[in-house]
């Protein structure tokens, strides 16, 4: 905003300035019978005259919010303005030469009407030149600032279009509990119509991530719960699931879908990467001040963090969206065969 007003004051200093030089050069030009002394003083008159109404018309275009109307609109407004503002000009121009004494000699006296339409209509043709200057200055400005709003909202609009289908809809997850549910048909339809139902419930909550900032502990616990419940199918034996889930953290607000993100990560990042399989591990806890949201797994991070499979960058978006620098997020491996994924979210009182 500094560097903004220094260059409009050095726009209206120059400005004028520039008035007060051709003013010199048609006195000297059609050798005006006017003395250097008053000269100069007519000079500074216009040239602090013009600074001071066109500032005040600044200030009233600003609290008036012109800028940000439509040229249709703006164009018959700016007329009259400038109309009023050359009629101002003129009036103060010609009260300070009469106050200083800086009236030039003529043969033929006029009335002070006559002088003031005629100063008006001179003036006129100093104040149209800032007015459109100001004004398309802005409004250019403005639309550039329009057009690279637009691109920016385009772009995040797809962006978060494509991360939550990513991080909320897994088309292999769908397709694998699909076709584990198929199997079930014949050989345990009681286990296939449970497994249905959860399905529709991940993918219901999954529609509805947009619709709310956070949801409470337990709907994301019970979320969770069929998830793993459908993957139990594919891995069997090799998934192992654990809970340390402190009662009193399930009215607690967590992001929707985060716990299931983390927990899906854990099992394709983990779970899947053994032989053997492993366990998963949620942990709901309070240290603190803070709601410890943690899902361990069988793993290692192999030395280095993968950012984009453990969805690190958009689970520490969307943490600091919501509360800033209060939340935290870290994985880390706790041993050398468990790593955790770790959210600390401060404590909401009911």
């Amino acid at each position: 905003m500094r560097k903004v007003n220094s260059i409009y004051w050095f726009c209206q200093v120059a400005g004028w300035g520039m008035v007060g030089i051709i003013m010199l050069f048609f006195a000297h030009a059609y050798q005006v019978p006017i003395s250097d002394k008053v000269l100069l003083g007519r000079m500074l008159v216009v040239f602090g005259a013009g600074i001071a109404v066109t500032h005040v018309l600044r200030v009233y275009i600003k609290w008036r919010g012109w800028i940000m109307q439509s040229v249709e609109k703006v164009v018959p407004k700016l007329i009259l303005a400038m109309v009023i503002t050359s009629l101002l000009f003129s009036l103060l121009v010609l009260g300070l030469n009469y106050f200083f004494n800086l009236g030039v000699e003529s043969g033929k006296k006029l009335s002070f009407l006559a002088k003031l339409t005629g100063s008006t209509v001179d003036n006129g043709l100093f104040i149209l030149p800032w007015v459109l200057i100001y004004y398309f200055y802005h409004f250019i400005a403005k639309s550039r600032r329009q057009q690279l709003d637009t691109l920016q909202l385009e772009s995040l609009i797809k962006e978060l279009e494509l991360k939550t289908i990513k991080a909320h809809i897994n088309p292999h997850f769908i397709f694998n509990s699909l076709n584990s549910i198929r199997a079930l048909i014949d050989e345990n339809p009681s286990r296939a119509r449970t497994a249905i139902t959860e399905l529709s419930n991940i993918l219901r909550s999954s529609m509805q991530v947009d619709k709310a900032e956070t949801v409470s502990f337990e709907k994301e616990l019970n979320i969770v719960k069929d998830y793993l419940a459908l993957e139990n199918m594919r891995f069997e034996d090799r998934l192992k699931v654990e809970y340390e889930i402190d009662e009193d953290t399930l009215d607690q607000q967590v992001p929707p879908m985060m716990l299931q993100t983390l927990v899906e990560n854990a099992i394709k990042h983990g779970i899947s990467k053994h032989i053997r399989g492993g366990v998963i591990k949620i942990i709901s806890d309070y240290k603190n001040q803070y709601h410890e949201m943690a899902v361990q797994n069988t793993g290692s991070l192999n030395g280095g963090l993968n950012t984009e499979g453990f969805g690190l960058s958009s689970t520490q978006n969307r943490l600091g969206l919501l509360y800033g620098d209060k939340a935290t997020f870290e994985i880390r491996q706790v041993t050398p065969s468990i790593v955790e994924a770790r959210v600390l979210i401060p404590v909401q009182m009911n």
